[in-house]
Parts: C-alpha cells; structure tokens; sequence
C-alpha cells in the first residue's frame, strides 16, 4: 500500500546541548578559532539529518541551519549587505556576516525584528540606492552536496524573493521594492539551477508573506517573481507558507505556477475545506497537520481524518504530512528531559517526537494494527490531560469573573497623575534610567547554578546576591542613573523567573529554543491555570531600595509577554490564561507599592509581536491583550509611576492600543532604527512620557557620545523634553561590565548636556 510522504520544513540549529550557542560565543571571544565553528556546525547538521531520516523524513530540509539567521544569510548570499560594512570582493568572510548581526567598531549592526508572531528575531535586510546584488554565497548548494555526501537526499530550503523583498527595509525612498525584486531574480534563477545541477529534484521556497494582508501591488510582484522561476529549467517548487491562512491570497497562490504548496492547518484548519476545491491536478499539497511552534502532543484521531480525506481525494503520491512550520520553534528532544514531571511530560512532544508523529500519520491508512495501537495510546495521553485535577482550579475561575471595568482603569488620566507623580518622585527634566537586567557574569551564573543544583546553601546563594545587588546600585549611583534598578541577579529569565512561582507552570531542564544569533531561552510551560502563591520580587527591589537614597524600580514581566514567551495550553483561549497572568501580576504590582516601591516596570516587549496576522483579527486581539495589561496595572495610586518596556517592534499601525495601555513611561527600543519608530509616537501626539533607547544593547560595541548626541537630538526634535526619558534599548544582561559602564557614563553625561541646553534655551 503507498502512503503520503512525510516531510519537515526546518530543524532546531543550536543542538541538543546548545552545541552552537557555545562554538558561536567562543568564536566570538577569540577562545575557539574558526576552524572549529565550522566543525561544530558540520557536525550539527549531520546529526539532524540523520535523526530525521530514522524518524522517516526521507527527504529532511537542508540549508535550514545557520550560524545567526536565514534572512541575514539569504541577503549575504544575495550580496544585499550594506556598505558601511565594507564588504569588497566576492566572498563573504564570517567576520563581515557577523558584524552585519552584531555591530563592528564603526559600523552599527542591522535592525533586528520579530519572525511574524514568534519570538524568533531575523535580521532585517537593507536596501540601499545603488546596492549591487550579486550571487556571493553558495551556502545551499555546499549543504545540499555535504548532505548527499553523507547518504541523505535532502530539499534545500530558501527564503522566498518576495518575502525576503517585503520584509526588508528600502533605506531611502528612491529605492522601489520592484527594482530590489526584479535585481535578484536573476541571482535566484542561477541559484535553483546551480541546485538542478547538484542533483536537487525539489527546493523549498518560504513564502510566509503570503498569509499577510497583502495589497494589489505585492500580489503583482508575487506574480512576477514566479513567472521568472517557472521560467527555468530548475527543481520543482514546494512553496511553504505558515503562521496563518491563505485566504484571500490563496488563488494567488495556486496561480504561482509551483509544484508543491505547503499550507499551515494548525494555526489555520478552516483553509482545508478552500484548498480541496481549488487545488489543480499537478500541485503536490504538504499539510502541516503537527504543531511546530508548541510542545503538546497532537491529536491523532483528528488529525488522521484529515490524511485519510487529502488521500481519498488525491492520491496518496499528490499528499504530503509535516508539521505546520519549521520546528526552529520547539526544543530538540523530549528524551533528553530527565526530571520533568511523568505526567506533564506524557503530554508533551517536542522537535524528535513531533516528526515521529508525522511519520505515524503517514502510515494512519495502512490496514495493519500499527497505527490503531498509536492511536489508542494517543487518546489515552490526551484524555489524562483533559481530566487531570491539577489543569483547573476552582478558585481561579471565580476571581476572573469578578473582574470588573473599575479594574481596568487608573484612578485618575495620565493628566491628572502627572503633577502628582512629579511632586511625589522629584525627578529632573529629561530622566535617565535603564531598562531593568545588569550583567550576568559566569560567576553570576555558577552560584546560580550551584544553588539551584544543591551545591551551595540558600544563605550563601542570597548573601552573594546581595553582595551583587549593592554593587548594581553603587555602579549606577556613580554613573549619576536618576531611577535605579537592582539588577535582576537573582534572575534566569524574564519570563521563566515568574514562572517558577506561579502555579500552572512546569519547567524543563533541556527545552531550549533559539531567539536569535547564540541567544537561546528555555520557554515555561503553561499546563494549567495561573494564580500567584506569595510575593514575587517584594524581597530583592526593597532590599535595592533599603541600599539608596534614589529611586529604584520594580521589575516585572507583563502578563502578554508571559504568556508570548511561554509554551501555552492549547485547551482553552489564550486570552483567559492572559488573564489569569494577569492577575497574578496585579497583586505583586499592589505588594511593590506596598512596600514603598514608587516606580514598578511591566515590561510588554510582546504585545506587538503577538499581533495576528490578519488586520481583521488584530481588534479582538488587541482588546484583550491591552485590557490584560490594564488589569495588572491599574490597581495603584496616582503617585506610583507605571513603566512597560516594548523592543523590536513596528508601531504604527497599534498606537491607538499602545496609548490606550496607559504606562506614565514606556521604554522602546530606537538606536538600530536610527529614531524612525518615533515617528508614529509623534504622529499620533503620544500623550504620555517616552524613552526611546539611544544605546543597542545587543552589539558588543560601545556607541560613542556623539551617536547618543545624535539620537537624542532626532528625539528631542519629535518629542517634548518634558515627556522624554533617556534609556538604554533593552536589559543589560548579555553585556559586560566594561562596556556597560562607558556606554552609561556616555548616556549620562549626553542626558546632563541635553539638560542644560534644554533649561538654557
């Protein structure tokens, strides 16, 4: 009997035991030469090929991995590389690749932004006037043929043209995104022939954009790439688009001409019923019925409905089974995980597991007792899940239905809490603080570890925080910050921190996602409802402020991003778990204050990102997530100043729900973009105070004072010195202490200059 095909549209880089994580920093720090980054890298890829052919993925991806981002690959492959980086010849070396990600002593990195609605950032192309495109890497067909070399016959995977046009950034505007298509069309054609030459039958072309709003010009340009491509004798084309739904794009899809279309039947299950009556004879479907962005196990029964309706109505050779996305988005192996909870973990798959699951969908036909047995067990797994007592808690339940509209607000508008706020904190004009981590040192990270594993007493663990936190706050004292904070020394994550005293959280010990670059988190996972046991942070932000005259912040993780950050139970809306976050966050909000906090930070860095796909979605989502925010703020005084803290994010098309948040102080992050964000604040006369970041916290290199100057001046010409607080971009956390303390004293003293020109003028 024949059976779909099973496939997979990316695996994980960083390795199981984060192998890439380590080879990039070491490489970075000149502790490893480059020869043995490449090894690593080599040795990761044949690793993942060769686990996803023993879980029946015959043909897994290639050209999936990189050392940072496939975007910031595909435009160093397309020669799209700015000039201030220097490049000339043919070749990139890996020192230009990395300093178009991380920065270089006289040239400031790329924009990074967030993948969609994930928390992934990909590096955002430039498009310059004059920029010449040329074919400068040929990174897919290396990994293509060291794959073949080694026995497995992969498809190698590209960022589709249009995509990669939309979601770059044209830096002045003569530069059109037509021209930038049509002059790297041709480099993709020679690209797919060079792949037709290797011996590629097929080639997996990203088209996320696809499941976007997409207006009548960039469906043209849509059209115009795929003529170009068909045009060629090159391997066939399975166009992949996730995240979404095709909807109103889908007949533009299927007139795109390609050989394979892969659609995302998780996030968007309604399209099936569209694609069956549409789909002409020659395209190939690839269903991604596996979720690849959670940890839960699939509903099998459900999902092999669905392969047996594809089969019975194309053929089992038209058909193919994936996971709904690249699994870049979920951790490597669920087996790796030694101490996880037995049950929480039965209901659990991650990267490995998820594939195997797609090959047991494709063997869902097969009159052999195989997949009956699978299946059983799989209803048994889930039916533990739906009736365990530990996913529902009365109690919880009963407070969110009394939440009501008086909740939602502040007692007074920003307007009449400003004066009050001003007399209560005695803050001079034009503030300066930062953003809420400091540095966290390997020592930083050995006690933490030593403490967590048993190895060192719960005294010392907290006599050597306190130790760090008092440094934290005389280095900031000296530095002449006007609101402190304490550094966060006690910290692993912003997210997982909070996590870990909640109830409704579980924890992994190897679940390790990458973010961006080396920069790897180890998501929570939200398995049942949310309330808080105790204070949270009460203990370390007043000892910080028992340590000072000036004022220190509260730090808090808001509830959208908790809940963005983490794995979410997929049993109920994520806007009741938002919620119930939310409310947890209200009573540590109340506790700070309490205690005599008087400034309390609720960072929200994933609002923005969380954002549906579709701008007919966007009202429902924003309304509850803005309202989840307000919930968790709103339970204070008028004198008590509430922060939130966005990055990486394009605003303009959500001020409205940004200013009905309410934050007295919201902190963004500007440098990268040169102050182009403020713009949509100063459009949209943002009526409360602002802190746009003037140093990029996530290059190693320290801006000098006249770039600070520099930006601080484009703020000061949109914003009023009275609304304007000076800030970092983000937590201080993945820097060193050297270059922290320049970039502040920097910061600090453009703030004093600013100052004084300001009062004088």
């Amino acid at each position: 009997m024949e059976f779909p095909k099973a496939g997979n549209l990316g695996f994980p880089r960083i390795g199981l035991n984060r192998e890439l994580k380590f080879a990039l920093e070491g490489y970075w720090s000149g502790k490893h030469e480059e020869g043995h980054l490449l090894e690593v890298a080599r040795q990761l890829r044949a690793t993942h090929w060769g686990l996803q052919h023993a879980a029946g993925i015959l043909n897994p991806p290639s050209n999936d991995f990189s050392f940072y981002d496939q975007v910031l690959d595909m435009a160093v492959t397309l020669g799209a590389i700015p000039k201030r980086f220097g490049h000339s010849g043919d070749s990139v070396s890996l020192s230009t690749y990395f300093a178009m990600a991380r920065g270089a002593a006289d040239a400031p990195a790329m924009e990074m932004t967030k993948w969609f609605d994930t928390n992934y950032h990909y590096v955002v192309p430039e498009f310059e006037p004059g920029m010449r495109y040329s074919l400068l890497s040929s990174k897919a067909v290396k990994e293509y043929e060291e794959a073949r070399a080694l026995g497995f016959e992969t498809r190698p995977v590209l960022v589709g043209p249009v995509s990669f046009v939309l979601l770059g950034k044209p830096t002045h505007p003569e530069v059109k995104r037509a021209d930038v298509l049509k002059a790297i069309l041709p480099l993709y054609t020679t690209l797919l022939h060079q792949l037709k030459v290797a011996g590629t039958a097929w080639v997996q072309i990203d088209e996320p954009c696809l499941c976007l709003d997409l207006d009548e010009e960039a469906k043209q340009l849509y059209r115009e790439a795929y003529k170009e491509l068909r045009g060629e004798a090159g391997p066939k084309i399975m166009l992949a688009t996730y995240f979404g739904e095709l909807g109103d794009n889908l007949p533009l899809a299927l007139e795109l001409g390609v050989d394979g279309l892969h659609v995302d039947l998780v996030r968007a299950p309604q399209q099936w019923q569209s694609l069956v009556s549409r789909v002409p004879e020659h395209i190939i479907l690839s269903l991604g019925l596996i979720d690849g962005r959670n940890i839960w196990r699939s509903n099998l029964g459900a999902a092999a409905e669905l392969v047996r309706d594809a089969v019975v109505r194309f053929g089992p050779n038209r058909i193919e089974v994936a996971p709904s996305c690249s699994l870049l988005h979920s951790p490597v192996d669920l087996d790796a995980e030694r101490v996880l909870d037995e049950e929480i973990r039965s209901w659990m798959s991650f990267a490995k597991q998820k594939l195997e699951e797609v090959s047991l969908l494709t063997r869902s036909m097969a009159a052999s007792g195989e997949f009956a047995k699978a299946l059983e067990a799989n209803e048994k797994v889930l039916q533990s899940r739906r009736s365990s007592p530990r996913i529902h808690r009365e109690e919880v339940e009963l407070r969110l239905e009394s939440v009501d509209s008086p909740m939602l607000s502040r007692r007074s508008s920003y307007t009449g809490r400003r004066g009050i706020q001003e007399q209560a904190l005695g803050l001079p004009l034009l503030p300066t603080t930062t953003i809420g981590s400091f540095p966290q040192t390997a020592e930083v990270r050995k006690m933490r570890a030593a403490f967590r594993s048993g190895k060192l007493e719960a005294a010392d663990y907290e006599r050597f925080v306190e130790e760090e936190t008092e440094r934290c706050i005389r280095f900031q004292e000296k530095a002449g910050i006007d609101v402190l904070v304490h550094g966060e020394f006690e910290r692993n994550d912003m997210v997982e921190y909070f996590g870990e005293q909640l109830e409704g959280f579980v924890f992994t010990d190897n679940g390790w996602v990458q973010g961006y670059g080396s920069r790897c988190v180890k998501p929570p996972v939200i398995f049942g409802d949310v309330f808080r046991i105790k204070p949270m942070t009460v203990r370390w932000s007043t000892f910080a402020q028992s340590l000072t005259k000036s004022l220190v912040k509260g730090m808090l993780t808001g509830p959208v991003t908790i809940l963005q950050w983490s794995f979410v139970r997929d049993d109920q809306s994520r806007s009741q778990t938002c919620r119930q976050i939310a409310l947890a966050i209200r009573d540590e909000v109340r506790d700070l204050e309490t205690a005599g906090i008087k400034v309390i930070q609720i960072d929200e860095p994933a609002i923005r990102e969380g954002l549906p796909l579709r701008r007919s979605d966007w009202p429902v989502y924003l309304a509850w997530s803005v309202d989840a925010f307000r919930l968790a703020s709103s339970g204070v005084d008028d004198a008590t100043q509430i922060h939130t803290h966005m990055c990486y994010s394009e605003f303009n098309d959500i001020m409205d729900a940004i200013i009905r948040m309410d934050a007295d102080v919201i902190s963004i992050e500007c440098s990268r973009s040169r102050m182009e964000l403020l713009d949509a604040f100063h459009e949209k006369r943002y009526p409360n105070e602002i802190g746009p970041g003037i140093y990029d916290i996530h290059s190693p290199r320290v801006p000098s004072e006249g770039e600070m100057r520099s930006l601080l001046e484009k703020a000061l010409a949109v914003i009023s010195p009275r609304q304007l607080w000076i800030n970092p971009d983000c937590g201080l956390k993945t820097r060193g202490w050297k270059e922290v303390g320049e970039a502040l004293a920097a910061m600090v003293h453009t703030a004093k200059r600013a100052r004084a020109s300001v009062v004088a003028g």
